[in-house]
């Protein structure tokens, strides 16, 4: 696992959402994480990246309890309660969380495996915006973690077009095409935790749109 130094940030609120199965923390310095709990079981300091890691796509935090003013102690509901947690193992997991996840999914095909994606969970993915579309957001990439309900890439753009007052008209099926991990995908593609999603204007002219709010 990549590490990061974390310079010592203590967190300044940390919350479990059970239903999406994640769990969000806030640090001192202004950096915010969402962290599936499969991610956090996978990739506690007591668990290896072997055959014991398969078939965590549904597991889910029983609770949450702290170890003094340093840590806490993550129990799972597949029995694993021997995780400690560090607030610079939580910083560290949160900003490398893109190359951690496609170190887990690698791991994964190598033990020929097939990750399922968990029914009602949100998923963490990131967007690459081009030409006239990252003129009009003021942005070329972003990271965001789609509702449970979003699904696919027909999803995503309408999502995307409620998102901001004005945005709808940006993100019609036929002014873009969107490749998920690099490769050209249908509206009905499925989307899954760690997907990079790229969104690409048919045509070089842009849409008149007020401005975005």
């Amino acid at each position: 696992m990549n590490e990061e130094s974390s310079k010592h940030y203590a967190p300044t609120e940390i919350n479990l959402h059970a239903k999406s199965r994640l769990m969000s923390i806030s640090f001192e310095d202004g950096a915010r994480f969402e962290l599936p709990c499969e991610y956090l079981r996978v990739f506690s300091k007591a668990a290896t990246l072997d055959a014991s890691i398969l078939g965590k796509e549904g597991v889910n935090i029983e609770r949450i309890e702290p170890q003094g003013q340093y840590a806490i102690r993550i129990v799972f509901d597949d029995g694993h309660d021997t995780g400690i947690y560090s607030w610079d193992t939580l910083y560290s997991l949160g900003a490398n969380r893109q190359a951690n996840w496609a170190e887990y999914l690698n791991h994964l095909e190598g033990l020929g495996y097939q990750r399922q994606e968990p029914e009602g969970a949100a998923k963490r993915v990131r967007l690459l915006y081009f030409s006239w579309l990252a003129k009009k957001l003021r942005k070329e990439s972003e990271e965001v973690t789609l509702p449970a309900t979003i699904t696919t890439v027909q999803g995503l753009l309408t999502w995307l077009g409620q998102r901001r007052k004005g945005a709808e008209v940006l993100f019609t099926a036929d002014r873009l095409r969107a490749t998920v991990n690099r490769q050209f995908a249908e509206g009905f593609t499925k989307l899954r935790e760690g997907d990079e999603i790229g969104l690409v204007p048919n045509s070089p002219t842009p849409p008149a749109t007020p401005d975005l709010v």
